[in-house]
């Protein structure tokens, strides 16, 4: 098949999302592929909003902090950190797994996740530590740029009178040439992202290509359609952002509808059990409990019904516009039509 643009990929990954997921449509296997499909893409669970203790001064921490730091705490704090360190590594290994499971999944039209499991392993093992060499490069590569910016805002706090806020200027002086460094920053790794998750990955999987031979077999086709492969990037990140806006105003009326009818609820239990004591009390909790959750539970069972179908189109929009450059994968979507002879002879 010739290539096909970045563009008219949309509507051919649209069509197979549909009938990938959708036909014949069985509920508790299109949770499972929604599940799987969600957690591969990272759709959701790459943003972490905290806020930060604005009215806690940060002096009076670094002095108590050494008397506070004793052997058996630091010990701990150690061990605590590198047991976080070691679920991280198993987790994203686990999803490095399924990646090349549900890969498997979307060019056989198949919905068992288990084969592409068994099948990829030593594969989505090799991709999973070029994953962690090319992400420690990356944070090496950030932290060398940041040297600069912390020994600036290190200056600043010393200088800066306790209880005093830090001058407007010398803050806008590190902080305006902080931002195209981070821009770029984020350039870099939504570059690495596409190039190892949609170009490299076929590669390892199909060819059982070692990390030097996928990336040349994925640059050559770069090389060779470059302005093609810069319009699927630009489309490749705005395309989700734009779908989730969609959705986003399409839900946002019943998704507060409920939300406000779920907070009454919880309200109105709260305040007819708030003076009862004993047995009445013990249901007064059960109810908030069970209501709570029921609200988390159509909470995930939305999340899935939103990010799974999102998650599924991404990569089939993937696999589309490189499988028409890679004659291999091409081959798993794209089967060439049985002949009639052949039918006919096995008829």
């Amino acid at each position: 098949m010739p290539p096909i643009s970045a563009l008219d990929a949309i509507g051919p990954a649209i069509q197979r999302t549909r009938t990938f997921l959708f036909r014949p449509f069985r509920l508790p296997t299109f949770l499972k592929l929604c599940l799987v499909a969600l957690l591969t893409e990272g759709l959701g669970g790459d943003f972490n909003f905290s806020s930060p203790g604005s009215h806690t001064s940060p002096r009076t921490h670094f002095v108590d902090l050494p008397s506070a730091l004793t052997p058996g705490l630091i010990a701990a704090i150690v061990a605590g950190a590198l047991a976080f360190i070691v679920l991280c590594f198993v987790a994203y290994y686990l999803i490095t797994r399924l990646r090349f499971a549900y890969f498997h999944c979307l060019i056989s039209n198949t919905t068992e996740i288990r084969p592409g499991w068994r099948l990829y392993r030593s594969q989505a093992a090799r991709f999973f530590w070029l994953n962690v060499v090319v992400g420690f490069c990356f944070l090496l590569l950030a932290a060398i740029l940041a040297v600069p910016f912390v020994a600036g805002f290190w200056r600043m706090f010393h200088r800066t009178p306790a209880g005093s806020p830090p001058s407007l200027g010398l803050l806008l002086s590190l902080l305006l040439p902080l931002i195209p460094i981070i821009f770029l920053l984020v350039l870099a790794g939504i570059a690495a992202d596409v190039i190892l998750r949609d170009f490299m990955l076929p590669h390892f999987a199909l060819d059982n290509a070692t990390a030097g031979q996928a990336w040349a077999a994925a640059w050559t086709r770069i090389k060779a359609e470059k302005a093609s492969f810069f319009v699927y990037a630009l489309l490749r990140v705005i395309l989700p952002i734009a779908a989730m806006i969609g959705l986003f105003l399409v839900l946002i009326i019943p998704t507060l509808i409920i939300v406000a009818a779920f907070a009454v609820l919880e309200i109105g239990i709260h305040s007819a059990f708030a003076d009862a004591t004993g047995a009445m009390a013990f249901i007064g909790i059960f109810l908030e409990v069970l209501v709570g959750l029921i609200a988390f539970c159509m909470a995930l069972f939305a999340s899935l019904c939103v990010g799974g179908p999102l998650g599924t189109a991404i990569r089939e929009y993937a696999l589309l516009f490189y499988g028409t450059r890679y004659d291999r994968l091409g081959g798993f979507l794209f089967p060439p039509p049985s002949s009639p002879l052949n039918s006919l002879g096995t008829a």
